[in-house]
């Protein structure tokens, strides 16, 4: 779906435009969102992004944070006046609107014109117009599309194109991972001949760890990884009393699954964590292994080929017994994995 023709038609006058992205937004959705929020303000939109959740203090550097609304219960009224006032709605990074938690009544009954700019497989129908392609890397490929195939590319400026870069930075996995393409290489390329200053970028992410975060992560390594050489699969598991002795705040346990999945021989990790109303699952794996469609299968989830996400209304003790119990039906594939 590539609407291109049809957003720019509706963007070609004035709009109020809400930009929002799934929970606990990641710096693709956040660099996706601002960067988008900063083009549309340029070209004369009036522009408030709204967050379904609080994200991580290492994203807060990004141009136009000062302007976001994170969703809290208290903000109902105000938060549910942007959007009955918008005439444009802009839904960045998700394929399913309970992704956005509880905006999803209030977006989903929205008079507004909704967009879906998005690169998750089977996205649901919501939107009215959509530029959607799984074949991008991140979802700040498909804004950095928009804006040049508008004829706007002069518009993107270093703050700008500082969250682009982030987007397409993380959700390549630094550029190791197997959807970096060419065309994400152009782009960086491109990014950079604007002037952005990538070393910068990354350390803003990176290497920005509160102290609390290093000793979770000592804490899980040390004690909650668990690997499983007969299927390949390494995994996590981390209670709501473990992340409150740690103090772990939004965006702590983000890409610790990565540390599961780094261990010589695996070729699929998980990470099963229990935020209370339910259990979040997120899987990585490498090589044709499709954790996706396990996810899909068993998690009620969904996500990318090697990236995904499930979850689960059983106990956390409930859930790790499911996972290992549909490891069986998977191991053949599993052990001719490369």
């Amino acid at each position: 779906m590539q609407d291109i023709d049809a957003i720019g038609r509706l963007l070609a006058e004035p709009q109020t435009v809400l930009i929002t992205t799934h929970q606990n937004p990641d710096a693709d959705a956040m660099g996706s969102s601002l960067a988008l929020a900063g083009y549309l303000r340029k070209k004369g939109h009036r522009v408030t992004v709204v967050t379904p959740t609080e994200y991580p203090q290492n994203l807060h550097w990004m141009a136009g944070n000062d302007s976001v609304i994170a969703f809290e219960e208290k903000q109902r009224v105000v938060v549910s006046q942007l959007i009955d006032e918008a005439s444009a709605i802009f839904c960045l990074d998700f394929s399913a609107i309970d992704r956005i938690k509880e905006l999803a009544p209030m977006v989903r009954q929205a008079r507004a014109k909704k967009v879906l700019i998005d690169h998750h497989l089977e996205p649901e129908s919501f939107a009215d117009l959509a530029l959607w392609s799984p074949a991008a890397a991140a979802t700040a490929e498909l804004i950095f599309q928009l804006i040049t195939e508008l004829g706007d590319q002069d518009l993107i400026d270093v703050p700008i194109a500082e969250c682009i870069y982030a987007g397409l930075m993380t959700d390549t996995g630094s550029f190791r991972h197997s959807n970096t393409t060419g065309n994400v290489h152009r782009i960086a390329g491109a990014l950079i001949d604007i002037g952005i200053d990538v070393s910068t970028i990354h350390r803003r992410i990176f290497d920005n760890v509160s102290l609390d975060k290093f000793r979770l992560l000592g804490y899980v390594l040390n004690e909650k990884l668990k690997v499983l050489p007969e299927y390949r699969f390494a995994y996590i598991t981390l209670t709501e009393d473990e992340l409150k002795t740690y103090r772990s705040k939004t965006g702590d346990t983000e890409g610790m699954v990565n540390y599961a999945l780094a261990v010589q021989g695996v070729v699929m990790a998980a990470i099963l964590i229990d935020r209370g109303e339910e259990i979040r699952i997120s899987f990585r794996s490498v090589g044709d292994f499709s954790v996706r469609d396990l996810a899909s299968a068993h998690f009620n989830g969904g996500g990318h080929r090697n990236a995904a996400g499930g979850r689960s209304k059983l106990t956390l003790a409930e859930t790790e017994q499911q996972v290992l119990a549909v490891l069986p039906q998977y191991q053949s594939k599993l052990l001719a994995t490369v």
